[in-house]
C-alpha cells in the first residue's frame, strides 16, 4: 500500500500554488491516472467553463421532460420530432 501525503504544487496557468492532497492523491491512483494536476482549482473550473477549448460556455435551453413533464434544460435546440428528457429520465430508462 502506498502512502500518500500532501503535495503542494504550482498552477501553470496563474502560478498560484496549491495543495494536491492525499485524498486527491489517492483517487487518481485508483483511477489510473499518471500525472498530477498541473492547474489549481479555480484555472480548471475557467477552464471547464469554456471547454477546454476556447469556445464559450454553452448555450442551454428550456423545455419540458417528455416523461415526467418536469421542466429541464438542454444543451441543443429541441426540434420537436423527437422526444427530449430530463437527465433523470435519460438515465433512468424512463422512455
Amino acid at each position: 500500500m502506498v502512502g500518500f501525503v500532501d503535495k503542494l504544487l504550482t498552477c501553470r496557468d496563474c502560478g498560484k500554488e496549491f495543495v494536491f492532497t492525499a485524498g486527491e492523491q489517492e483517487f487518481y491512483a485508483s483511477k489510473g491516472l499518471q500525472h498530477e494536476p498541473r492547474r489549481c482549482t479555480d484555472c480548471r473550473n475557467s477552464r471547464r467553463q469554456t471547454d477546454g477549448a476556447g469556445r464559450p460556455p454553452r448555450v442551454m435551453h428550456e423545455v419540458v421532460c417528455d416523461a415526467c413533464g418536469r421542466l429541464t434544460q438542454v444543451p441543443f435546440v429541441p426540434t420537436g420530432n423527437r422526444p427530449v428528457y430530463c437527465s433523470d429520465c435519460f438515465q433512468g430508462g424512463r422512455r
